[in-house]
């Protein structure tokens, strides 16, 4: 009976096992005749991100949802290679595209720790997934991911399969693919990468968003070590090197540096203009597109606006802390609660957030985002010492534990407690004969408000329109020796457009009959006035339409002339511009060219230029009389300062609004206009005798100088028809012997001893008690 009962159940358990194995071959096949066509990866066609680039080709911004640089197998090094068969599938070359070996080896790791601690997956496997499969973890997925490895082991060569992996896998940060990654963490090239930081990235597929060492570095590295640990089993790498390559830190770079240079409003302008052709497609087609903006320019601009900015800011005193952290929120976790807190603050380029440990009037301790602690200590702490006080006064913040400040590194490498400036700030150059831009930085920081103030921010020019006005006199019969009276104005509401007007001088101060171009040099608001009445309103209104500007933003009122309309910095870019080449017309532009994913040219821009059918808006003996006037400014006027820069050829001028809350300076050389402006985005006072000289002519200078260092001194020479003479600079009178020579058009050019009545031009005769 036993042995009848052995036999049944036998062959019970045979034909159930023969149907289920049945089932299971006649499931596999049901499965493997629908599962998709391979074409996807025979004609592997991955999405690839809007890039663009500079004049000189390097990467200024990427959009795109999949970050990813398509590589053969043959440009990945082979250590790289080493490090990711080590993590994710040693047994590559050798299985069929399911490793059973590897089957079992995770069954015995899992059981004998009693959890799910190793999968089974290889490498083909994975392509297949991230091909064609979800991630839902039920069987039918998981036997149609074996099948389709199967089918792609029979179909592809392992090389071809590596490749797809190598460039199709998730690592973390928006990149898809090793390339990516190594471009993203470590801002190199696949090429350029080391064991170390291809053991990092070998060790990203497992986890991304918990092992990639931007987010979690202390869990990168522990993955790191586990690479490298698979690397020497598998005798890649010896004892020593082992030792050696575990002692080193994390190699990480900082993803916002990841491109050549910091350029975010440009490629936002960029991609907006992208958008509008391609639609959808510009993010996944691999358009390129190249700028016109220079690596130098954009550098040297980024670098000259944040500087200054900071230093205006230091001069205006700490602040105090940004808000307070509750170290308790995770009870004894306080390292989840930091990291919690630090998660979701942007630090600024190399200023960093960090949450306060311990406070002392002498000391600081403050946890940064990544796990470190640092300590700020003597010279680090002044800047916020009053807030270090042991003695504190009731609603005042102070630096305590928890306390949320910014941290920077000095040039000694010294930690030292810094703040985020108010104060917003914008750069634009362009060269004048064409429009290309070579630099612009629209704020302070493109992170933390992508307000771009170049294109965006309609503000009060002030002073720094009135060579526009004053060109509008040459055109009218004035000349640069013009004599003008510098002396009190009184002007109704009709006359003004608001109420009662009694404008002054900047340093409050008449000084009485002078020559347009003293007062040019000097700013004299009461000259500008009169000269505006003189030419009329109606007039000056229709001539600053030739630079570019929209009347209706220039109401006909007086104040016109102290510049109370409102322009954009690319505005006055392009005004500038006009005297600068000499009286042509031209439109900035930012893209040289656009390219398909193969390189192949799509849209080439071809500028209007000076020397291409660019319109002249003024004559070129207006724009080199006006150009002499402004160079003025720069040798001994409100913008003097400038001639630190050791150069003959610079010219332009200072705007400061009323109450000191827009401050400008507009400038350029011969081939290089350049603005710079700075203001609160909710206009207010940037504070008593914070001048465009003081607070925007520095931003200029410090981009000029290394910009224009090794360019050869330009000549301007004056253009037929303007002719030099002598005249007494007090009376402005041509005199044989006179003491400087003033510049005039042939047919304005005064007797000798011309009388003072006959001097005034034709056109302002009738309106004498306006000029004087």
């Amino acid at each position: 009976m036993f042995a009848r009962w052995l036999y049944y159940s036998f062959v019970t358990l045979s034909a159930l096992g023969l149907i289920g194995v049945l089932l299971a071959g006649f499931a596999g096949l049901v499965i493997y005749s629908n599962l998709p066509s391979l074409d996807t990866l025979t004609d592997y066609r991955p999405k690839i991100p809007l890039r663009i680039y500079s004049e000189e080709g390097q990467m200024i911004g990427e959009f795109g949802a999949e970050r990813r640089n398509v590589v053969s197998i043959s440009e990945v090094p082979e250590h790289l290679k080493q490090a990711i068969l080590a993590a994710e599938d040693d047994r590559f070359y050798e299985h069929g595209g399911v490793d059973y070996l590897g089957v079992l080896r995770a069954a015995y790791s899992n059981f004998s720790a009693g959890s799910v601690r190793q999968g089974a997956s290889t490498i083909t496997m994975q392509v297949a997934r991230n091909f064609f499969l979800t991630r839902e973890k039920t069987l039918t997925r998981k036997l149609s991911e074996a099948l389709l490895a199967f089918k792609i082991e029979h179909s592809l060569s392992k090389d071809k399969i590596l490749e797809l992996y190598v460039n199709q896998i998730y690592l973390g940060h928006r990149s898809y693919g090793f390339a990516a990654a190594a471009h993203t963490y470590f801002g190199k090239s696949l090429q350029e990468i080391n064991m170390v930081e291809a053991a990092m990235l070998a060790g990203l597929p497992k986890a991304p968003s918990s092992y990639n060492p931007i987010s979690n570095p202390k869990r990168a590295k522990s993955r790191q070590l586990y690479v490298l640990g698979r690397l020497h089993k598998l005798n890649y790498i010896s004892n020593e090197e082992l030792s050696d390559l575990e002692k080193q830190p994390v190699p990480v770079k900082k993803q916002s540096s990841a491109f050549a240079m910091r350029a975010e409003y440009v490629a936002e302008m960029v991609r907006q203009v992208i958008y509008d052709r391609y639609q959808e497609e510009t993010y996944d087609k691999g358009i390129k597109v190249y700028t016109t903006l220079r690596q130098l320019d954009q550098e040297a601009a980024y670098q000259a606006l944040r500087k200054n900015v900071i230093e205006y800011d230091r001069r205006r005193g700490y602040r105090g802390p940004e808000a307070y952290i509750d170290l308790m929120k995770y009870g004894g976790n306080q390292e989840k609660t930091l990291d919690d807190a630090l998660d979701e603050i942007n630090d600024s380029d190399d200023i960093y957030a960090a949450v306060v440990i311990t406070a002392k009037p002498n000391s600081v301790q403050a946890y940064k985002k990544g796990g470190e602690v640092i300590e700020i200590t003597g010279d680090g702490l002044k800047f916020a010492q009053k807030f270090l006080a042991e003695k504190k006064d009731p609603g005042k913040k102070y630096i305590t534990p928890g306390a949320l400040i910014r941290v920077q590194k000095n040039q000694k490498h010294v930690w030292h407690i810094v703040q985020l400036p108010e104060i917003e700030a914008a750069l634009v150059s362009i060269d004048p004969n064409d429009g290309a831009i070579r630099a612009l930085i629209g704020g302070f920081d493109f992170y933390k408000n992508q307000f771009n103030h170049v294109t965006q921010a309609w503000r009060q020019p002030g002073s720094s329109f009135k060579p526009f006005i004053y060109s509008a006199a040459l055109e009218k019969g004035f000349t640069p020796a013009t004599i003008i009276n510098d002396a009190p104005l009184s002007f109704s509401a009709t006359q003004t457009g608001s109420q009662l007007w009694e404008p002054k001088n900047f340093d409050g101060k008449f000084e009485g009959p002078m020559r347009m171009r003293t007062a040019l040099t000097k700013s004299k608001n009461l000259v500008s006035i009169r000269i505006l009445q003189a030419i009329g309103i109606q007039y000056a209104q229709d001539y600053i339409t030739r630079f570019g500007f929209d009347a209706s933003r220039h109401p006909p009122y007086l104040p016109m002339a102290l510049g109370s309309g409102s322009v954009t910095p690319m505005q006055m870019a392009a005004g500038y511009a006009v005297f600068a080449n000499g009286g042509f017309r031209i439109a900035p532009y930012f893209i040289k060219k656009i390219e398909d994913e193969k390189g192949n040219v799509i849209e080439q821009f071809q500028p209007v230029s000076v020397t291409n059918g660019a319109k002249r808006v003024i004559d070129p003996r207006n724009a080199f009389i006006m150009t002499s006037m402004m160079q003025d400014v720069v040798n001994q006027g409100t913008a003097v300062k400038a001639k630190q820069l050791g150069r003959t050829d610079l010219a332009g001028k200072t705007g400061t609004t009323s109450n000191f809350i827009d401050a400008w300076f507009c400038g350029f050389q011969k081939d290089l206009v350049t603005i710079a402006w700075t203001g609160y985005d909710e206009p207010k006072s940037l504070g008593n005798n914070e001048t465009g000289g003081r607070v925007a002519l520095p931003i200029w200078m410090d981009y000029m100088g290394p910009v224009l260092k090794g360019v050869a001194m330009a000549e301007y020479k004056p253009p037929n028809g303007v002719v030099a003479a002598r005249i007494n600079s007090a009376t402005g009178f041509r005199e044989s012997g006179g003491d400087m020579t003033e510049y005039f058009l042939s047919e304005q050019l005064p007797p000798l001893n011309e009388n003072p009545v006959e001097h005034t031009p034709k056109v302002t005769r009738d309106l004498q008690d306006q000029l004087f």
